[in-house]
């Protein structure tokens, strides 16, 4: 589980997980909170956390992998995504490290997959924080199917992040030619392309958790959100806000898909404090 010496932020630990050599990163000390990236093309645990992991990890132990198809974990033999292999996958780092339970922050895909975790496995969750979550169904949305079928070039991966961000200035030449990169890594783009395949409004289906297994839900719960946010709809969250009893819902005005970029320093406030205050029951 050592970290190896690269120059490349991205790899951190390696460790065995529901069969796969996962890379992930482990910061701090505390209670355990997993950090779960989202889906974009290229995207990795560091990519998607690297400005929040430093300063959260300050009051807690905050662990971050790459989710099996993403970033620098091991891709499975086969080609076949769905939700009960990262369920399994993020079940078996939780085994491996030998944590009995953890907060789960979710980030798009991430808090979908912390949600539907959350529901099968409630013991092993205490608290969690849902952005821009695939939580409810909903309609397809331009932006998240531009998302999911992206062909690589760094003309469409500019043009893909100027989606995420509200504030276009965020988005460099230097930032898209480095998503592209990595998002054309060898294997990189066919695992990719292997989740999502279009017609995609199934896929936001696959993703979406039922209303009652939500009501039956009974973990305080963070649910954050962009207000401009082009590829998750803002209602979505709100949905999920009316159907929970332990929550609470903090929108981010002037702010679209990346609130732990766009709005750094209050995220890493508001998160860090909702996962080490003491709460009744927690």
């Amino acid at each position: 589980m050592a970290a190896p010496a690269t120059g490349n932020p991205e790899i951190g630990r390696t460790i065995t997980a529901g069969g796969l050599a996962t890379n992930y990163h482990d910061l701090g000390q505390g209670f355990p909170a997993v950090f779960i990236h989202g889906s974009g093309p290229g995207v990795s645990a560091w990519a998607n956390w690297r400005l929040n992991l430093p300063v959260i990890a300050e009051g807690v132990r905050a662990i971050a992998p790459d989710m099996a198809g993403f970033g620098f974990t091991e891709h499975p033999a086969v080609n076949a995504y769905d939700m009960d292999l990262w369920i399994g996958h993020l079940l078996g780092l939780l085994d491996a490290l030998e944590l009995t339970q953890v907060d789960l922050v979710g980030n798009s895909y991430g808090g979908s997959l912390a949600l539907q975790f959350a529901i099968r496995h409630p013991r092993r969750v205490r608290r969690m924080v849902l952005m821009g979550a695939v939580s409810l169904p909903f309609d397809l949305t331009s932006g998240l199917d531009a998302t999911w079928g992206y062909e690589p070039s760094i003309e469409n991966m500019r043009r893909l992040l100027d989606l995420f961000a509200y504030d276009r200035s965020l988005v460099s030449d230097e930032l898209a030619e480095l998503r592209y990169r990595a998002a054309s890594r060898e294997g990189v783009q066919e695992a990719f392309s292997a989740m999502f395949p279009a017609p995609r409004q199934r896929w936001v289906d696959h993703l979406a958790s039922a209303e009652e297994d939500i009501r039956a839900l009974d973990h305080e719960m963070l649910i954050i959100h962009g207000r401009e946010d082009l590829i998750i709809p803002v209602g979505v969250s709100q949905a999920l806000f009316a159907l929970t009893d332990r929550s609470q819902l903090h929108l981010f005005g002037r702010c679209g898909h990346w609130t732990q970029i766009e709005h750094a320093g209050r995220f890493n406030r508001l998160v860090g404090d909702f996962l080490t205050e003491e709460q009744p029951g927690g």
